[in-house]
Order: structure tokens, then sequence, then C-alpha cells
């Protein structure tokens, strides 16, 4: 089983993506992978620091679009495909939709070429379930403000540019509604664990009935 959350920074994806790895773990499913994007192999990691540099400023969109898409496709080839050939379960935080919405709505990047780049990266390799934890941005800011600590070059981006993310994601959520579930992020922290497990524990449940 693959599962990806997607988000802007700050909307609590990352915690709820530990939270359920934690979990898979405690009922003893079989091995789980907890990966980010960009990273995850030693290549993706070392194309995560180019990527996030503040000293990369001047950085441009195709350039930033085809470094997350090579980072990814090494972490599909090296990690998510034997992984998932293996039977195992891989939860990843981020995966293509975030370059859809990052790239393409929020870069302003043709959509077509980004979802064909997209489609190369992964070889076709498509998550079962993702979980999209909507957030206004207002409440993004107010959390930024609070953890008051240093920002990378992408969270570094204006309110404008994560407004049209925010939209991107929404319309991503709606066109691909047969694998998307979002959840409220401005709810509780067990609220939204409780959400994601009932949907992942009723997508194991179905998949071992076709074993």
């Amino acid at each position: 089983m693959f599962v990806t959350f997607e988000g802007l920074d700050f909307s609590g994806k990352s915690t709820q993506a530990t939270i359920l790895v934690e979990k898979l773990k405690q009922q003893r499913h079989n091995v789980v992978h907890f990966l980010r994007e960009p990273g995850g192999t030693t290549i993706s990691e070392r194309i995560r620091d180019l990527l996030l540099d503040k000293q990369n400023l001047e950085m441009s969109d195709a350039a930033e679009l085809l470094l997350f898409s090579a980072a990814r496709a090494q972490l599909v080839k090296e990690v998510i495909i034997p992984a998932l050939q293996r039977g195992e379960i891989v939860i990843c935080d981020r995966y293509y939709d975030s370059t859809t919405a990052y790239q393409g709505y929020g870069r302003g990047i043709n959509l077509d070429a980004v979802k064909s780049i997209n489609r190369l990266a992964t070889a076709g390799t498509d998550p079962d379930i993702t979980f999209f934890v909507d957030i206004p941005v207002e409440e993004i800011e107010r959390r930024k403000q609070k953890a008051g600590m240093t920002f990378d070059r992408m969270e570094s981006s204006g309110r404008a540019f994560y407004e049209r993310v925010l939209q991107g994601y929404r319309g991503i959520a709606q066109s691909e509604a047969h694998r998307f579930f979002t959840l409220d992020g401005t709810a509780g922290e067990k609220e939204i664990a409780a959400d994601i497990w009932k949907v992942v524990e009723k997508k194991l449940s179905v998949k071992n009935q076709h074993k």
C-alpha cells in the first residue's frame, strides 16, 4: 500500500504522517517505509540541499521543477517500487501532487508539461491514498510566526504564491477524488489522526480480503 501526505508547509501533514507510521508499526503490519520529498536516497538528499538552500534564490522555475522531479525519479526507482513489489507499506511526505500544486499552480508552469514530467519521474506509480491537510494561508502564517524559525528557500515564498498553491491542491483533490481525502487542518491533532486511521484501516481490510 502506498500512502502520501500533501499540504502547505506548516499544515501539520508531516506530524500526521509520523503518527500514521507509528500506528502501523504498533499494529505489526508489513515493513513500513517513511519517506520525505525531496529526499529518501543519497542522490535525492543532495538534490534536496540544492532546492532548499536560501543561497539559490536565482534558481529558475524550470530548474526547480526538474530538480524536484529528478529527486523523485531516484526515490521511486531505488526505494518505492521495490518496496511495493515486496508487499510493504510506503508512507511518503509529499509526492507528485506537490509538484503539480507548487510548480504548476504556484509557479505557473504549464500544467500539461508538469503532469508529463510527473509521469516520467514516477514511472506511473500512483498512491493508493492521498491525504490532503487543508488549512487557510492565514493560519499557516500564524504558525510560521509562532515557530520563530529560519525558513528555507521554498518556505520563504510569499502569500500570493501559497494562495495559488492552496487553490491548486483543492482542484487536484476534486479531480482525483478516488484517492484524495481532504482533512480539516484546523481540527485537533488527535481528531485528524483518527480520521486518517479510519481510511487506512478500511483500505488494509480490503487488501487483506483479496489476498
